[in-house]
């Protein structure tokens, strides 16, 4: 029958951290009495033979030479009497022929001894566990010499194995109960031990774990949010699959420090906890992302990435369409004055005037969109910029385009470059707006396969200390806009232009107000229009 394990992981690592000290304890017990028993029979047989070195003196020789094999001789005598006082089990003193001069038995003297003596008659001493006539014993056998060093017979002692074996056993009690207070020992420290990995795991039994193992993965994976899992020291220690393409990273990156990961840049200071806040934006590649920072118990944290790039755009066209809505309504409103006095102007019969109105209001829209197309031959770009002049006008901001402007339409990534001026132009008339005189001018040409890109402004300008901040995520001085942050124009912008290799630069204008200038090589295919000749009328 099987024995069932406890579910609960405390109940488990407890009874396993039991068995353990228990085997460890059972083990080190082993190997300490094996090598006792080794030990107290060396010393037994050392014993044995240091009696035996003692009895084989010159006299007890001469005694033997002198003396017939006899109970009650000398040899006899002297042999017990060092018995007794040794506590030896036998000492028997034997001739070269191996006959015995003396025993405990006094039956046994003269005859040839039961264990072999050719060791100790050839002169040498010996130590043995062996068998004779009085059972298993400890052995020490030595050569007996006359005064002259002749070997005349030897000597053999024994010391009796029950008492090795008693030595043993007494110090097995002791022994054990060392090995029982270890034990103890190591069962309090696996119950404290279990106790505190009960608080840490909640009591909860493998199964659960597994489970909720098993369910993390499959919600951290199967989620259309970011998530990274930060250490105390920074180093990522879970990224999701939404994340890892979120941020542009791979599996390498679990292990490895966020900013190695990530490199520097606003995005490695929001998910460090660097820049504190809730629902940052930041841009990562192309994307727009608002994260989120938890931190936890242990020191470390946990970031979530939702991607805006598709809420971000459909915000600012949401913008621009309530922009162009007003400016609708505005020529609405204008255009009903006009007709208005038009009608006036036929009522009176005063025919002439009419026409001349008539072809004075038409023209100037003709000629604005005739001039954008004229020198910008890229269609997204030209609707963008007349779209951009009817706002300008409603706002009382003229928009105009800089002595030398041509674009060929041979843009590599024409809605790029519309999102670039789309969002300085933006921003330009935010900041001209209520400006005396008020003007956004527009600057676009060629240099080869290069693109420059300048647009310039009559407003307030960008201090010098701010001109690094304004291409940050986020930052802005406006107030916020109905479809949620700002902030984020201009560092797409730069985004855009690192994308392509190129550069953005904010200074003054030549009058007054800013100036953003934005540089893109590669940014037009090759053909065989020439722009040389485009690139000598630009601003000489």
């Amino acid at each position: 029958m099987r024995i069932p394990w406890p579910q609960r992981v405390v109940s488990r690592f407890l009874l396993l951290q039991l068995v353990i000290a228990s085997g460890v304890t059972v083990l080190a017990t082993g190997l300490f009495l094996a090598p006792l028993g080794a030990q107290l029979d060396d010393q037994a047989m050392r014993r044995a033979l240091a009696i035996a070195q003692t009895t084989a003196s010159p006299e007890v020789a001469e005694t033997l030479l002198g003396s017939p094999a006899a109970p009650g001789g000398p040899v006899q005598a002297e042999a017990e009497r060092i018995r007794r006082a040794t506590g030896a089990e036998y000492v028997v003193i034997m001739d070269r022929r191996g006959v015995r001069w003396s025993h405990t038995a006094t039956g046994q003297i003269g005859r040839v001894v039961s264990t072999d003596p050719s060791g100790a008659l050839a002169g040498r001493e010996v130590m043995e566990i062996d068998s004779g006539t009085l059972g298993r014993s400890a052995r020490g056998k030595v050569p007996l010499r006359d005064a002259r060093g002749r070997i005349v017979g030897a000597v053999s002692v024994g010391i009796e194995y029950e008492t090795v074996r008693g030595r043993l056993l007494a110090a097995i009690p002791g022994l054990l109960a060392y090995a029982g207070g270890a034990l103890a020992m190591g069962a309090l420290a696996a119950y404290l031990i279990s106790r505190r990995l009960q608080r840490q795991v909640h009591d909860l039994a493998f199964s659960d774990i597994a489970a909720l193992l098993a369910e993390r993965e499959a919600m951290l994976h199967g989620i259309r949010e970011g998530v990274v899992a930060l250490d105390a020291e920074g180093r990522v220690r879970l990224i999701n699959d939404e994340a890892q393409r979120l941020l542009g990273v791979g599996n390498e990156a679990a292990g490895r420090p966020l900013d190695e990961v990530l490199g520097e840049g606003r995005t490695a200071d929001v998910l460090a906890g660097r820049v504190s806040g809730d629902d940052l934006l930041t841009v990562r590649g192309p994307r727009v992302l608002v994260a989120n920072r938890m931190p936890t118990d242990d020191g470390g944290a946990v970031a979530t990435l939702r991607d805006r790039t598709e809420l971000e755009q459909l915000g600012r066209e949401l913008d621009s369409t309530r922009g162009l809505i007003d400016a609708l309504r505005a020529q609405d409103h204008e255009h009903a004055n006009r007709m208005h006095t038009l009608l006036g102007l036929i009522e009176l019969e005063m025919y002439e005037e009419a026409a001349d109105f008539v072809t004075e209001v038409a023209g100037v829209h003709r000629v604005t969109a005739e001039e954008v197309t004229q020198r910008i031959h890229d269609p997204l770009l030209a609707a963008l910029l007349v779209g951009k002049a009817t706002v300008a006008a409603e706002r009382a901001v003229a928009l105009r385009l800089a002595d030398g402007t041509l674009l060929p339409d041979r843009l590599v990534d024409p809605r790029g470059l519309v999102t670039a001026v789309g969002n300085l132009v933006d921003n330009a008339l935010d900041a001209a707006a209520g400006s005396p005189d008020a003007f956004v001018e527009v600057a676009l040409y060629a240099r080869g396969r290069e693109v420059v890109l300048r647009v310039t402004d009559s407003g307030p300008g960008v201090p010098v200390a701010q001109r690094e901040s304004v291409f940050t995520e986020g930052w802005s001085t406006k107030e916020l806009p109905t479809h949620g942050k700002r902030g984020l124009g201009l560092a797409l912008v730069r985004r855009l232009a690192e994308r392509q290799g190129g550069t953005v630069q904010v200074g003054d204008g030549a009058s007054a107000g800013a100036e953003f200038t934005v540089v893109l090589p590669e940014a037009l295919t090759s053909g065989p229009e020439q722009e040389g000749r485009d690139v000598s009328a630009v601003r000489r």
